[in-house]
């Protein structure tokens, strides 16, 4: 599926559609890349929204191979996003982006929905 395709919602295992996070093609490269080194094939990124950090709520972006049967699953480019529903909820419209550079680069989320962000970046609210 290209990344195009990937902004119509879809269902992959288990899981159920959601206009969640996107990933925007450099963020899928990196993404895969990132899995290739690991040994379990079934792991995917997970994305979501916990209580926390300096403006009310942070992300989290780990490699997971649990899928329960109410996240939201969606894929770019061959990379599997899951994400539960509450968090899939406030990242409705949100884009993953990664950036190669020396200073400012890694990943990081545009988020419509966040009302106030603090400067590192990782909190919003």
């Amino acid at each position: 599926m290209s990344l195009q395709e990937a902004s119509a919602p879809t269902k992959i295992g288990f899981g159920r559609k959601s206009n969640m996070i996107t990933l925007t093609a450099a963020a899928a490269v990196k993404v895969k890349a990132l899995l290739a080194t690991e040994t379990d094939p079934s792991l995917a990124l997970r994305v979501a929204v916990r209580p926390g950090g300096c403006s009310g709520f942070s992300y989290e972006m780990f490699f997971d191979a649990e899928v329960a049967e109410d996240d939201i699953v969606k894929e770019f480019d061959g990379v599997k996003v899951i994400s539960d529903p509450t968090s899939a909820g406030m990242l409705v419209g949100a884009t993953l982006e990664y950036k190669d550079a020396l200073s400012g680069g890694g990943f990081s989320i545009d988020n419509p929905n966040a009302q106030r962000t603090c400067g590192c970046g990782n909190s919003f609210s």
